[in-house]
């Protein structure tokens, strides 16, 4: 064990976690309060972004980031990502400089203060449990696009019990290749450790996040979304290697 651990094991319950949840609570009530005021305005994402970085620092999480000189900032593009841990939340809203919405899986709605703060966001919730809502949530998702928006989507659809890459789903890539909008993946890579699956005990330390280059969907056939898939999948992969 080392030596600042148990220092770091009292700050971690009764400092760190108290403010993560104040911080939680605030970021919902300004969300929920500028959203319908300045929809898809900087402004009211502002306290998203913020809410992202301070608790990252909070918890001593620094993070990393490279290839985001590939985007183009007047672009509006579907992100990727695979998905390691809760952190990977904080780092995607503290460390994309885009306005987007997530597709977020239906359950998270019914979270306290987070979820309606998600709703009056307009962020997307995907029902997997129904293929019609679900194609619906997407549709959503495509009208977003199409106002100038982004995406941001974990096509693995839940967190890594591992640390390895889960099979991704269909949906995003169908949706890209509908509205011919570039993917972009991402891969963030540390997020397994310093949160593991069940667990609430935060490991300080660091987390990259590689912003790949983006992927013209409109080299691949209608009847080819069966590779896009795989060859995003493989670019993620890659960013862990």
């Amino acid at each position: 064990m080392k030596a600042w651990y148990p220092f770091y094991f009292i700050y971690h319950w009764l400092i760190a976690y108290p403010i993560g949840i104040v911080l939680t609570l605030l970021t919902a009530l300004f969300t929920m309060i500028l959203s319908p005021i300045l929809p898809n305005h900087p402004i009211s994402y502002f306290p998203a972004r913020w809410w992202g970085k301070l608790m990252c620092w909070i918890f001593f999480i620094r993070v990393k980031t490279n290839g985001f000189d590939h985007l183009d900032k007047n672009q509006s593009y579907v992100f990727v990502s695979n998905h390691q841990s809760m952190f990977d939340i904080f780092v995607v809203y503290g460390w994309i400089p885009f306005i987007f919405k997530w597709v977020m899986k239906y359950e998270l709605k019914k979270i306290p203060m987070v979820g309606p703060a998600c709703v009056s966001a307009g962020h997307i919730f995907i029902d997997r449990s129904n293929p019609i809502a679900a194609k619906n949530s997407l549709l959503k998702a495509g009208e977003q696009l199409t106002k100038g928006n982004s995406v941001v989507i974990f096509p693995e659809g839940t967190r890594t019990k591992t640390g390895r890459v889960n099979k991704f789903k269909r949906g995003a890539f169908l949706l890209a290749m509908e509205l011919s909008l570039p993917i972009v993946p991402i891969t963030l890579k540390g997020g397994f450790e310093r949160l593991k699956i069940r667990s609430l005990m935060v490991n300080p330390g660091t987390i990259t996040m590689t912003v790949h280059q983006p992927i013209d969907v409109k080299q691949y056939g209608q009847d080819e979304s069966s590779a896009l898939v795989r060859d995003t999948q493989e670019i993620v992969k890659s960013g862990l290697e």
